[in-house]
Formats: C-alpha cells, sequence, structure tokens
C-alpha cells in the first residue's frame, strides 16, 4: 500500500519496509535479471565468442578417437626413435660368434637399426593408442578428470597386454602399469 500523500510542511512518511520475499525474487527468483560475464570488467583478457567452427574443431579433438591416433602417432615416433637408438649403441649388431673381433659393416648396422626402430615404434603406438583410448572411455564414463582415471585406464592397458603370456602376468602387468601411470600422472600435476 502507498503511504498516504504528506501535507505541506510535513516530512515526508517513510518508505516501507522491503519484503524479504521481494527481495529474494530479485535476488534468486524470477525477477532476477541475468548478468552476462565479462572477464574484461574483471581484470582478465576479453576474447570474443567461439564460432560453430572452433567449438567443432574442439569437439574433434576432444573425441576419444582423435586422442587414441595422435598417441598412436606419437608413440610410433618415439618407438621409432627410441629403437634407432638402441641399435645405435648396441654391441652385438652383426656379431658373429665364429670371428668375434670383426667389426659390423655400416649396412648392417643401418639395417638392424631400420628393423628395430620399426618394431619399437609399433609397440609404442599400439600401447599409446590403447592407453588413451581407454583413458578416454574411463574418463567419459565416470564425468571427472582426475589421477584415477591414468590409474584404472593403465591396469586396463597393463593387463591387457600382459594377459598373452598368462593370468599371473596380465596381474603384474596390470599393477605395474598403473603404478607407472600414478606416478607419471603424479609428477605432470
Amino acid at each position: 500500500a502507498a503511504p498516504p500523500p504528506s501535507r505541506p510542511g510535513e516530512p515526508a512518511p517513510p518508505p516501507p519496509p522491503l519484503q524479504y520475499s521481494l527481495l529474494l525474487q530479485h535476488l534468486v527468483g524470477d525477477k532476477r535479471q541475468p548478468r552476462v560475464w565479462d572477464p574484461a570488467a574483471l581484470g582478465g583478457i576479453p576474447c570474443p565468442p567461439k564460432s560453430e567452427e572452433q567449438k567443432m574443431v574442439e569437439r574433434v579433438m576432444e573425441s576419444c578417437p582423435f586422442k587414441a591416433a595422435l598417441a598412436c602417432v606419437g608413440g610410433f615416433v618415439l618407438g621409432g626413435a627410441f629403437g634407432i637408438f638402441t641399435a645405435g649403441i648396441d654391441t652385438n649388431v652383426g656379431f658373429d660368434p665364429k670371428d668375434p673381433y670383426r667389426t659390423p659393416t655400416a649396412k648392417e648396422v643401418l639395417k638392424d637399426m631400420g628393423q628395430r626402430g620399426i618394431s619399437y615404434a609399433k609397440n609404442f603406438a599400439i600401447v599409446g593408442a590403447m592407453f588413451s583410448c581407454t583413458e578416454c572411455m574411463v574418463e567419459s564414463y565416470r564425468g571427472k578428470s582426475d589421477w584415477k582415471n591414468s590409474v584404472i585406464s593403465g591396469c586396463i592397458t597393463g593387463g591387457a597386454i600382459g594377459f598373452r603370456a598368462g593370468l599371473k602376468a596380465g596381474v603384474i602387468g596390470c599393477g605395474g602399469f598403473a603404478a607407472f601411470s600414478a606416478a607419471v600422472d603424479y609428477y605432470l600435476r
């Protein structure tokens, strides 16, 4: 109710007290006005809204198949480099038991480097793709991004790789790969 009009010379009556329920309607209720979040107002760097193409590229890059393919390519390159390095420093390349003092030829060393590089590259690519795909699926299933995802996916990947040699090897592979994944995740985070 509006206050009665005041007579000339009399002070104006005080406004009626604000009711709590009306205040709540303006703060959290139907009458609340949404505020546009502006990072520039808070001292941040302003950025324009993302286009549909940018959003599509982000969705593709965050998908499990893309992450698995990227890990596969990265594992292939890293494994190839590691295989070439180990073959380059191996002293048993071209070793002939009949003539132990014979020096291997450059052709033999390069051939061994290529074979070992391809072998390591394929193994690293498979392990990288398995781990990345498993971690992405575990993260999607759990709906969280924390250290448990890498431990679970490390156990699954190590167990799957070790299980080819038997149950005991699978359990050891699960534990070993999970521990290694936890250590790497702890170090990187």
